[in-house]
């Protein structure tokens, strides 16, 4: 019998590469938590779909965890395009707030100006290193959650797993 688990390179890539496009598009990146852990599930389902053994929670936290790196890389080429839609619509907010506001902060107006919501090359790393680790994070509950959905029930008594009985009440 083979023991050996699937690679999970290939799950994590294709599901990281679709949460990280999804995460990057503007308008759908209102639910880039969402995306990331769906991204997480479709890596696990794809895992457990090639797997001939029962897979764990810590193999669905490793391909989930994956899945999130890939995730944030993605997520940052494909927003480097709508970083100039971004920081116009930013501008445009904090120039709303401002007119509904009494007081604002003394150089806010060079601020916006100088262009305060363009991200040079230092701000872009920063970003790409804390959706690493806020991706990693979410992409692991998800494929936890995969994996506890996706598993093969009838491969853990063939690895000796013994399956509990439900208490039926009768004590």
């Amino acid at each position: 019998m083979n023991n050996q688990k699937p690679g999970m390179f290939v799950p994590a890539l294709i599901g990281g590469a679709a949460a990280g496009i999804l995460s990057g598009l503007p308008v759908l990146n209102c639910l880039c938590c969402l995306w990331i852990i769906g991204g997480a599930l479709l890596a696990s389902y794809l895992l457990a779909k090639d797997s001939p053994v029962a897979l764990t929670a810590g193999d669905g936290a490793i391909v989930g965890i994956f899945t999130g790196i890939v995730a944030a890389v993605v997520d940052a080429i494909i927003s480097i395009p709508f970083r100039s839609l971004t920081s116009a619509f930013m501008r445009r907010l904090m120039g709303r707030i401002a007119e509904y506001t009494e007081e604002m902060p003394s150089g806010w107006d060079t601020l916006m100006e100088g262009g305060a919501f363009e991200t040079p090359g230092p701000f872009f790393l920063l970003g790409l290193l804390i959706s690493v680790v806020i991706f990693s994070v979410l992409g692991a509950l998800g494929g936890i959650i995969g994996v506890s959905l996706f598993r093969k029930k009838g491969l853990e008594k063939s690895q000796g797993v013994i399956d509990v009985p439900k208490d039926s009440g009768n004590r």
